[in-house]
């Protein structure tokens, strides 16, 4: 099941919503009818901090939406109507993985990590679809990388790789935004990888139950109508559920924290010649299963 944060484009108030017959179903509404058994709930985070968390909310969803159709007066919108907002306003953790698709490590020209490499993203850098990724005056050389982000549904530490997927609630995208001058002059990623608006994420949450460990599913980006990214999360080094338990040993994950699980080959840095994101750029990201995160490029 696909959820999402959503607001109507007259600008109403945050909602929560999820795909229904091709339209979206407003779940807040359903809750004020009584048609489930739910507290308010009026965005995804608000769901995973709830009790049931998530995957109970699809739970109680499930049968009533396999006995509804969109002509009973069940609240849905066209797409049309809704302005996609980022599934995770103010996750309280967001790590970045670096060096974990076979594909990259070999266009960068280095060893496959034994273990994966672990970097801190913050909350100031998540923006949603549509918004747009600002250029700092600080540096000229930023760079897309498109990602599959692991949503926690419950909290957890020290999990093993076996029971690691149970406190998973879904996979969104994320667009790993990153200024290149900074992150290697420095000689590590905070500075280039924590800038505004540098972390993108959308469209929406797919859930476990229709993904699965997020093995499989093909990725692209595009940068102006032109494919340069695409690649499929069967060639991550380290698959989700290896993430998520090894990244329990260091930390408590959260509900709504994010795992960025890398990037495939085709970044800008690693072209001939370079190429970063300008000014009036188009940048889109596809996840299979998922949908499309588009962000516009801007200066500041």
């Amino acid at each position: 099941m696909k959820f999402l944060n959503f607001s109507r484009i007259d600008g109403s108030a945050t909602k929560i919503g999820c795909e229904f017959e091709g339209r979206c179903l407003d779940i807040g509404e359903v809750i004020k009818a009584g048609l489930i058994n739910a507290p308010d709930l009026n965005s995804i985070e608000d769901a995973l901090l709830w009790n049931d968390g998530l995957l109970g909310l699809e739970k109680l969803l499930k049968p009533f939406l396999d006995e509804s159709n969109s002509n009973n007066g069940i609240p849905t919108l066209e797409w049309t109507e809704v302005r996609f907002l980022t599934p995770v306003f103010r996750p309280q953790k967001i790590i970045g993985i670096g060096l974990n698709y076979h594909d990259h490590a070999e266009e960068v020209g280095l060893p496959k990590p034994q273990e994966p490499l672990l970097f801190a993203m913050f909350a100031n850098t998540v923006i949603g679809p549509e918004d747009e990724i600002i250029v700092p005056a600080i540096s000229d050389q930023i760079d897309f990388e498109a990602e599959m982000g692991v949503v926690i549904g419950k909290k957890c530490r020290n999990v093993s790789t076996e029971e690691s997927m149970d406190y998973v609630a879904g996979y969104t995208i994320v667009n790993d935004v990153s200024a290149r001058d900074l992150q290697f002059s420095d000689n590590q990623w905070v500075r280039g990888k924590s800038i505004d608006t540098f972390a993108p994420m959308g469209p929406c949450l797919a859930t476990t139950s229709s993904l699965a460990n997020g093995d499989g599913l093909d990725i692209s980006l595009r940068l102006n109508g032109h494919t340069m990214q695409q690649s499929n999360t069967s060639n991550l080094i380290f698959k989700v559920p290896e993430l998520v338990s090894y990244v329990s040993q260091v930390l408590t994950l959260e509900p709504g924290d994010v795992i960025s699980t890398g990037t495939p080959g085709g970044v800008g840095f690693s072209r001939t010649p370079p190429v970063f994101m300008q000014a009036g750029d188009i940048v889109e990201i596809d996840l299979e299963g998922v949908g499309t995160l588009r962000n516009k490029v801007a200066v500041e």
